[in-house]
């Protein structure tokens, strides 16, 4: 790892200091290349790819969104840095025992809190009321739900 490390410093992808007998690590977001880096690592395994594993075989979904600060921060609008739970709207009958377990298991994968709020499949065309207005209002994130 320290191989590693060393060598991905070299290049400018990362940061490190030492404090005490640690040596801290992180991106160096002034790298050229740490946009097109942060994006591949969070298509390959950020929030939307590991929801999108866990909801696949959840029968009864027709779509799946990520909604609230989460979905501002993806689509590159100003907003704060999402750092509480992560919203996702389903929209269909799913079963809601296999639902919960899924986001349970994506819960422990991100080391962040999921909370899941269910309607109809055509609620985003159809529906009404201020929850509505506000999830539309602002930006959603599809979850690319895999092939069954």
């Amino acid at each position: 790892m320290h191989r590693e490390i060393q060598r991905a410093e070299e290049a400018g992808l990362l940061t490190t200091r030492k404090a005490g007998n640690t040596r801290l690590v992180r991106a160096n977001t002034a790298s050229p290349y740490y946009a097109g880096l942060a994006e591949v690592l969070a298509r390959a395994f950020g929030v939307p790819a590991v929801l999108a594993a866990a909801l696949t075989d959840i029968e009864g979904t027709a779509a799946a969104y990520i909604y609230g600060s989460r979905a501002v921060g993806r689509e590159g609008q100003a907003g704060p840095r999402p750092v509480g739970d992560i919203d996702v709207l389903v929209l269909g009958d799913p079963d809601r025992d296999q639902l919960y377990e899924a986001l349970s298991t994506a819960e422990k994968r991100l080391g962040r809190s999921g909370e899941a709020t269910i309607r109809a499949p055509g609620w985003l065309e159809a529906g009404s009321g201020a929850f509505h207005d506000t999830v539309t209002s602002r930006p959603l994130l599809r979850i690319d739900l895999l092939p069954r």
